[in-house]
């Protein structure tokens, strides 16, 4: 793992990291607390068209970091971020490559689940992973962090949603959803642009967890409230402290 200056942000410590697994980097970034890490590690997807320092990720961990002592990492989707070389980085193009992988890239989900063990793997040899480990991951965060949860029995806990059993990979998100087990809070937008209402719910019927839990507001598919991303949080430090069963 490579490794830059780090920043400090109040009492947040923020790297850029650069994983590689073979011939393979994975560009990405962690933040951590200044002093040790006393809470569960917190794997970050995030959305389309944005990259691994976009503004809610790092407000998200940062907070998760400041208020529960959190090591939390994320790492660039395909075509995002850092991994896009000399691209231009506008929104719609990255949508566009994006949208065009999603299409005709069979192997895209299993090199992001290759991209995200390798990481952990990496994080647990380093102790990081000895409280727990979470993920959050909404859009294409669940796109292709689904999957991952499913195929990696160390992940705890989980916060999907906006999106649904529909688009390329259809198929693969209904087929793995059943193997989804851990702990879920599963997000929709009722307004959602991207994701219709019956295509999210059927993700959400299909998911195999005991413990899950569907949370619904008003709004387009970016309009996820405060509140929200508040829920979020608690849901996956309260699952990852060893609580169980469901929560009012």
């Amino acid at each position: 793992m490579e490794r830059s200056a780090p920043e400090t942000h109040g009492s947040v410590v923020e790297e850029e990291l650069t994983f590689a697994r073979g011939d393979r980097t994975i560009p990405g970034r962690w933040w951590q607390p200044e002093g040790a890490v006393t809470g569960p590690l917190i794997l970050i997807g995030h959305g389309g068209s944005g990259s691994s320092s976009e503004d809610y990720v790092v407000a998200l961990a940062r907070r998760m970091v400041r208020e529960h002592g959190c090591l939390c990492v994320a790492i660039d989707g395909p075509v995002h971020g850092r991994r896009r070389g000399d691209r231009s980085s506008e929104s719609a193009l990255v949508m566009l490559d994006f949208s065009q992988a999603w299409s005709s890239d069979d192997s895209m989900t299993d090199e992001m689940i290759a991209d995200w063990r390798s990481v952990v793997d990496e994080l647990e040899a380093m102790g990081f992973a000895e409280r727990g480990i979470g993920y959050w991951g909404l859009s294409m965060g669940t796109i292709l962090g689904l999957p991952m949860v499913a195929a990696d029995e160390r992940i705890g806990a989980c916060v999907l949603g906006l999106a649904g059993v529909i688009g390329p990979t259809a198929a693969r998100l209904e087929a793995d959803a059943p193997k989804v087990t851990v702990p879920t809070l599963f997000l929709g937008q009722w307004d959602d642009e991207l994701f219709g209402r019956d295509p999210v719910l059927a993700l959400f019927d299909a998911l195999g967890a005991e413990d899950k839990a569907l949370h619904v507001t008003p709004g387009r598919h970016s309009a996820v409230t405060a509140e929200t991303f508040t829920m979020t949080i608690a849901f996956l430090i309260d699952r990852l402290q060893g609580h169980e069963g469901p929560r009012p």
